[in-house]
């Protein structure tokens, strides 16, 4: 295979990864010649690993936990979105410049406006989780023009500091912008994004029923048995409840635009992966 393509997913751990499924899903729709494989790093030998796939014909890698951070801190080259993010889950290599971008937040817009059918324009929306997660998607999500975005996080300073980030963008767009603590978000939201660590300590829900107004979408980043509680937690309070395995597949289609020129049908591959879960 040394005459693909070479494309590779790193993190730590990197084995649960379903990147590769689903780029060698692309490729086959597209026609597209490459190969992906998970690479795993220890936690002070990222850059390493990375270099050394580099010199050995690398042309692209995602980058998942606890990764991102550093894979912004060594690119050459940054989008406005990584910059914004603080972090990058996309790299391309071209020599020795590598350039970094986050497709998390256009991701998550595309599955919850194409995938769910939810327009974002004019909604309001709570975003909780003011961590790595969080900050990769707030951009973009302003970007969708909705008419308010609350950040709740347990620490309201936490929040407070992705607010002012991107406030500029926030005004930009018509958006109005501004953080809260996690036990008082407020009331009603039209979309309810969780964001924080909840779901990695099995709790069903850092924020009070509230803050569903009857029929809200709610999105649990995670996806697969630990975002369970959350949408259980959701439907059980009359929200349509959505795991994040739409967001991962649009956030690759992204990425495998980015670095093929051409964007995958992302459904059929949705679709598949959920079949496969059961």
């Amino acid at each position: 295979m040394t005459d693909l393509d070479r494309y590779a997913v790193f993190g730590h751990p990197v084995q649960h990864s379903l990147s590769p499924l689903i780029h060698q899903a692309f490729a086959e729709q597209t026609g597209q010649r490459l190969s992906y494989t998970r690479l795993w790093a220890p936690l002070d030998g990222f850059e390493a690993v990375l270099r050394a796939f580099i010199a050995g014909g690398g042309c692209g890698a995602n980058v998942t936990v606890p990764f991102k951070f550093e894979a912004l801190r060594l690119a050459t080259r940054r989008s406005e979105r990584a910059e914004l993010a603080q972090a990058a889950n996309v790299l391309s290599f071209d020599g020795e410049e590598i350039h970094a971008d986050n497709s998390d937040g256009v991701g998550l817009v595309r599955d919850i406006e194409i995938g769910a059918g939810r327009a974002l324009a004019g909604r309001r929306v709570l975003l909780v989780g003011a961590g790595g997660a969080g900050a990769g998607v707030l951009g973009p999500l302003l970007q969708a023009t909705p008419a308010e975005i609350v950040v709740a996080n347990r620490t309201e300073e936490r929040a407070q500091d992705l607010v002012l980030r991107h406030a500029e963008l926030a005004q930009s767009c018509g958006v109005q912008l501004h953080a809260a603590p996690m036990q008082a978000p407020g009331k009603a939201f039209d979309v309810v994004l969780n964001a924080s660590a909840s779901s990695l300590e099995g709790a069903a829900s850092p924020v009070p029923a509230q803050v569903l107004r009857a029929g809200a979408l709610a999105v649990d980043l995670m996806y697969g048995p630990k975002a369970q509680p959350f949408l259980d937690w959701a439907r059980g309070h009359g929200a349509e409840a959505r795991d994040g395995l739409g967001m991962l597949v649009e956030q690759a289609a992204e990425a495998f635009a980015a670095w093929r020129g051409v964007r995958p049908d992302t459904a059929p591959v949705l679709a598949a992966l959920r079949a496969r879960q059961g």
